[in-house]
């Protein structure tokens, strides 16, 4: 079996959603010191290739860990919006042409090519593309279970859109997979392959990093 990473690199001061603490890695021990090598990482839940679960954003909603694990695995679709411009609104129009009717427990990934612009600039913190709201109630139409994106917010940074397309994905348990990174054997390989991005067992977080990998059989 062959593993295809598609998530982002976390280390310190690594481009990160802008409201959030700048991650910060400092060795607690060393080998000089102590004999034993032991980094300390700070940083928010939502960082980096990471999980939303309805708490993120909906009082009362699921945590990651009220999710089975095999939730987070799956058939996927990849959407090729690499012609993206700055704000493009990936709406259900945008969606309708390039999906099938039914999308019964797939994860569909949306590829901007914005996480090949991961640097921390007004462009990337707040000029992505971004899934509207009504392309989010598109796909839970359809029937998805997960949805993910290659930014760090899959709403985009402004409100009210960002809120709302939260909600319309949360509120019927579909969880959102956010700091996704596409290569070309992504696109080759996502026809076959599983998705799968397993959070960290962290009871009643509101999302957590994760490993976003498509696995292919050889």
């Amino acid at each position: 079996m062959r593993f295809i990473d598609l998530s982002q690199p976390l280390y310190a001061g690594c481009p990160n959603c802008p409201v959030h603490p700048a991650v910060a890695v400092e060795l607690m021990d060393t080998h000089a010191t102590s004999g034993w090598h032991t980094e300390r990482i700070t940083l928010a839940s939502h960082t980096g290739s990471h999980l939303d679960a309805p708490l993120h954003k909906l009082p009362g909603g699921k945590a990651i860990s009220d999710f089975p694990l095999e939730a987070f695995a799956g058939p996927c679709v990849i959407v090729d919006l690499r012609d993206s411009q700055p704000n493009r609104r990936i709406d259900a129009a945008t969606l309708a042409a390039r999906l099938p009717a039914r999308l019964d427990g797939v994860i569909v990934l949306l590829a901007t090519g914005w996480g090949d612009r991961r640097r921390a600039d007004d462009a990337w913190h707040h000029q992505s593309p971004f899934l509207a709201p009504d392309g989010a109630t598109l796909l839970v139409e359809r029937g998805i279970k997960g949805v993910g994106i290659d930014h760090y917010s899959i709403g985009g940074s402004r409100d009210p859109d960002n809120s709302q397309t939260h909600i319309n994905l949360l509120s019927h348990d579909v969880w959102i997979v956010e700091e996704l990174k596409f290569n070309a054997d992504a696109f080759s390989a996502a026809p076959t392959a599983t998705f799968m991005c397993l959070p960290l067992n962290t009871p009643g977080f509101s999302g957590i990093f994760c490993r976003p990998v498509l696995l292919v059989q050889p």
